[in-house]
């Protein structure tokens, strides 16, 4: 499980494709490296109903750290909208790199 921070930005830019992640127990640069390429999903519920459900997923993928505390930066299919911002997503352990 992760936690969607916002989106990567500056003092008054954003970049509205690149969205920062913190994953739980990632403290370290190091130990977020694991989880490049690693996709993404973040699941939510909309009002109407498409083929009989809800629920909707929108996929990414981890693209790289950002900055030493372990958060890294996510792409995802469509950008994220920003009531995303502090909701939780599921990390895939796929692709495997070893």
């Amino acid at each position: 499980m992760g936690r969607i921070l916002g989106y990567r930005r500056a003092k008054r830019n954003t970049t509205e494709h690149t969205s920062l992640l913190q994953i739980e127990g990632v403290r370290t640069s190091k130990d977020a490296d694991f989880y490049c390429g690693k996709r993404v999903a973040y699941v939510y519920r909309a009002k109407r109903e498409i083929d009989g459900s809800k629920i909707r997923v929108i996929w990414g993928r981890i693209t790289r750290v950002h900055g030493t505390s372990g958060a890294v930066r996510a792409k995802f299919r469509s950008n994220l909208p920003p009531r995303s911002f502090g909701a939780g997503v599921r990390v895939m352990l796929y692709p495997s790199r070893v």
